[in-house]
Protein backbone atom coordinates (compact mmCIF):
# COMPACT_ATOMS: atom_id res chain seq x y z
CA UNK A 1 0.00 0.00 0.00
CA UNK A 2 1.28 3.39 -1.01
CA UNK A 3 0.27 6.84 0.18
CA UNK A 4 1.30 10.04 -1.65
CA UNK A 5 3.78 12.12 0.34
CA UNK A 6 6.17 15.00 -0.23
CA UNK A 7 8.83 12.45 -1.23
CA UNK A 8 6.49 10.76 -3.77
CA UNK A 9 5.10 7.80 -1.78
CA UNK A 10 5.23 6.40 1.72
CA UNK A 11 4.82 2.65 2.20
CA UNK A 12 2.61 1.04 4.84
CA UNK A 13 4.24 -1.57 7.07
CA UNK A 14 2.11 -3.68 9.41
CA UNK A 15 3.40 -5.53 12.49
CA UNK A 16 1.93 -8.97 13.19
CA UNK A 17 0.10 -9.30 16.49
CA UNK A 18 0.93 -12.14 18.92
CA UNK A 19 0.33 -15.49 17.25
CA UNK A 20 1.62 -16.51 13.82
CA UNK A 21 4.78 -14.61 12.80
CA UNK A 22 4.37 -12.32 15.84
CA UNK A 23 6.36 -9.10 15.70
CA UNK A 24 7.30 -9.37 12.01
CA UNK A 25 6.57 -6.50 9.67
CA UNK A 26 4.75 -7.05 6.40
CA UNK A 27 2.58 -5.52 3.72
CA UNK A 28 -1.14 -6.22 3.33
CA UNK A 29 -1.59 -9.71 1.96
CA UNK A 30 -3.90 -12.66 2.23
CA UNK A 31 -5.74 -15.43 0.44
CA UNK A 32 -8.02 -15.49 -2.55
CA UNK A 33 -11.36 -17.07 -1.64
CA UNK A 34 -12.79 -19.71 -3.92
CA UNK A 35 -14.48 -18.02 -6.86
CA UNK A 36 -12.98 -14.62 -5.98
CA UNK A 37 -11.03 -12.64 -8.56
CA UNK A 38 -7.48 -11.70 -7.47
CA UNK A 39 -8.11 -7.93 -7.69
CA UNK A 40 -11.29 -8.33 -5.60
CA UNK A 41 -9.28 -10.31 -3.03
CA UNK A 42 -6.69 -7.51 -2.92
CA UNK A 43 -9.41 -4.91 -2.27
CA UNK A 44 -11.03 -7.11 0.41
CA UNK A 45 -7.75 -7.80 2.21
CA UNK A 46 -6.95 -4.08 2.16
CA UNK A 47 -10.30 -3.28 3.81
CA UNK A 48 -10.05 -6.16 6.31
CA UNK A 49 -6.49 -5.41 7.42
CA UNK A 50 -6.51 -1.59 7.34
CA UNK A 51 -10.10 -0.36 7.01
CA UNK A 52 -8.99 1.58 3.91
CA UNK A 53 -10.10 1.46 0.29
CA UNK A 54 -7.77 1.92 -2.65
CA UNK A 55 -8.09 5.16 -4.55
CA UNK A 56 -6.24 3.35 -7.34
CA UNK A 57 -5.27 -0.30 -7.69
CA UNK A 58 -2.46 -1.49 -9.97
CA UNK A 59 -1.57 -4.93 -11.27
CA UNK A 60 2.22 -5.03 -10.93
CA UNK A 61 2.48 -7.60 -13.72
CA UNK A 62 4.24 -9.96 -11.32
CA UNK A 63 3.34 -13.29 -9.73
CA UNK A 64 5.37 -14.56 -6.79
CA UNK A 65 5.70 -18.28 -6.11
CA UNK A 66 5.64 -19.39 -2.47
CA UNK A 67 6.32 -22.97 -1.34
CA UNK A 68 4.02 -24.15 1.45
CA UNK A 69 6.09 -26.99 2.92
CA UNK A 70 3.42 -28.16 5.39
CA UNK A 71 1.03 -28.74 2.49
CA UNK A 72 3.75 -29.62 -0.03
CA UNK A 73 2.16 -27.14 -2.44
CA UNK A 74 3.24 -24.10 -4.40
CA UNK A 75 1.09 -20.99 -4.14
CA UNK A 76 1.17 -18.44 -6.92
CA UNK A 77 0.62 -14.92 -5.59
CA UNK A 78 -0.47 -12.10 -7.93
CA UNK A 79 0.93 -8.78 -6.74
CA UNK A 80 -0.96 -5.49 -6.63
CA UNK A 81 -0.16 -1.97 -5.47
CA UNK A 82 -2.91 0.01 -3.78
CA UNK A 83 -2.69 3.79 -3.62
CA UNK A 84 -4.70 5.42 -0.86
CA UNK A 85 -5.36 9.15 -0.40
CA UNK A 86 -2.73 11.42 1.17
CA UNK A 87 -3.14 11.49 4.93
CA UNK A 88 -4.92 8.11 5.14
CA UNK A 89 -4.52 6.29 8.43
CA UNK A 90 -5.19 2.59 8.86
CA UNK A 91 -7.61 1.08 11.35
CA UNK A 92 -5.96 -2.25 12.13
CA UNK A 93 -7.64 -5.63 12.41
CA UNK A 94 -6.70 -8.06 15.20
CA UNK A 95 -4.13 -9.55 12.81
CA UNK A 96 -1.75 -6.59 13.36
CA UNK A 97 -0.87 -4.55 16.44
CA UNK A 98 1.08 -1.66 14.90
CA UNK A 99 1.54 0.17 11.63
CA UNK A 100 3.97 2.69 10.20
CA UNK A 101 4.05 4.78 7.03
CA UNK A 102 7.70 4.76 6.04
CA UNK A 103 9.93 6.06 3.29
CA UNK A 104 10.74 3.21 0.89
CA UNK A 105 14.23 2.75 2.34
CA UNK A 106 12.81 2.32 5.85
CA UNK A 107 10.11 -0.06 4.63
CA UNK A 108 12.73 -2.17 2.80
CA UNK A 109 14.70 -2.53 6.06
CA UNK A 110 11.60 -3.38 8.06
CA UNK A 111 9.80 -5.90 5.83
CA UNK A 112 10.44 -9.49 6.91
CA UNK A 113 9.77 -10.97 3.45
CA UNK A 114 12.18 -10.20 0.56
CA UNK A 115 9.25 -10.64 -1.85
CA UNK A 116 7.59 -7.59 -0.29
CA UNK A 117 10.70 -5.51 -0.95
CA UNK A 118 10.70 -6.70 -4.58
CA UNK A 119 7.01 -5.81 -4.98
CA UNK A 120 7.54 -2.39 -3.38
CA UNK A 121 10.51 -1.70 -5.66
CA UNK A 122 8.44 -2.63 -8.72
CA UNK A 123 5.49 -0.49 -7.58
CA UNK A 124 7.68 2.54 -6.98
CA UNK A 125 9.45 2.13 -10.32
CA UNK A 126 6.17 1.81 -12.21
CA UNK A 127 4.48 4.68 -10.35
CA UNK A 128 7.47 7.05 -10.12
CA UNK A 129 5.55 9.78 -11.96
CA UNK A 130 2.63 9.42 -9.53
CA UNK A 131 0.84 7.04 -11.88
CA UNK A 132 1.93 4.37 -14.37
CA UNK A 133 2.42 6.87 -17.21
CA UNK A 134 2.25 5.13 -20.57
CA UNK A 135 1.48 1.83 -18.81
CA UNK A 136 -1.55 3.22 -16.94
CA UNK A 137 -4.05 1.65 -19.35
CA UNK A 138 -2.41 -1.77 -18.94
CA UNK A 139 -1.60 -1.84 -15.21
CA UNK A 140 -4.40 0.14 -13.57
CA UNK A 141 -7.17 -2.17 -12.38
CA UNK A 142 -9.40 0.70 -11.20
Amino acid sequence: MLRPSDRNFDVLCLRRAPGTRAGTWEAVHGHIAEGEKPADAARRELREETGLAAERLYNLSRVEAFYLHREDAIALIPVFAAVVPRGSAPSLSAEHDASAWLAPEGAARRFAWPREVRAMTDALALLKAGDAGGLEDVLRVD
